[in-house]
């Protein structure tokens, strides 16, 4: 191997690095959603500062995420658009070539939704002829960063209790972070079990606003693009 190649081949084997840890993946995952504060992605995965700030610096140093400081708290989101593709085709290409990812889609989270999602352009549709009532069951913050045109904010926590505030007449479509993001699967079963008619959006809203559609909250003006 040339030196050129090789060197070229070191820098983009750092990207693979970077992105070969579960933790970091689901990292990339929630700053697809919006920008997050150490603290905050803290919360929301379990790890502990220590262990979020490492991975962190891993991605950083791959400039797969930047970072910005205001006050005390360090704020990071992804470096450019082009990184959640990368890390969608992650998933595309686990799913194509590894059958084990069927296997535990099948078993963890098929049983909570064995009817076939509803698509892109499907969903669009109906949101345009007004026939579905468009569920965001993310966190709040994630929702007022940026949503689906027309979406309601019940996060899952709250949605049982919540039940009384959902329309009542219309098929109910719930989303969340992407394909595999398991909060949309648990509202869909909930929803069912109530008698309410429920499908779950096959993507998520990193992929709605990927593909150039509108999006409402502080995602849809300015850096559309980003989180």
């Amino acid at each position: 191997m040339s030196k050129a190649k090789d060197l070229l081949f070191g820098q983009f084997a750092l990207i693979g690095k970077a992105i070969s840890s579960p933790r970091r993946l689901e990292l990339l995952e929630l700053l697809a959603q919006r920008e997050h504060t150490v603290e905050a992605l803290v919360e929301k995965t379990g790890l502990s500062v220590a262990n979020t700030s490492r991975h962190l610096q891993i991605l950083r140093e791959a400039h797969l995420v930047e970072a910005r400081k205001e006050g005390l708290y360090v704020h990071y989101r992804l470096a450019h658009p082009d990184v959640y593709e990368l890390f969608k085709m992650v998933g595309i290409l686990a799913a194509r070539q590894l059958a084990e990812v069927d296997r535990i889609v099948e078993l963890y989270l098929t049983s909570l939704d064995h009817f076939d999602p509803i698509s892109r352009d499907e969903l669009r549709n109906k949101a345009t002829e007004g026939t579905v009532v468009v569920l965001d069951v993310r966190p709040p913050d994630e929702y007022s960063a940026g949503h689906l045109p027309g979406a309601i904010s019940i996060p899952l926590p709250e949605l049982e209790k919540q039940l009384a505030s959902v329309p009542e007449g219309k098929e109910i479509v719930a989303y969340c972070r992407g394909p595999y993001c398991v909060l949309a699967y648990e509202a869909v079963s909930l929803l069912r079990r109530r008698g309410l008619k429920a499908r779950r959006f096959d993507e998520g809203f990193p992929e709605w606003r990927a593909a150039g559609l509108p999006v409402e909250g502080s995602a849809g003006t300015g850096k559309a693009q980003m989180p």
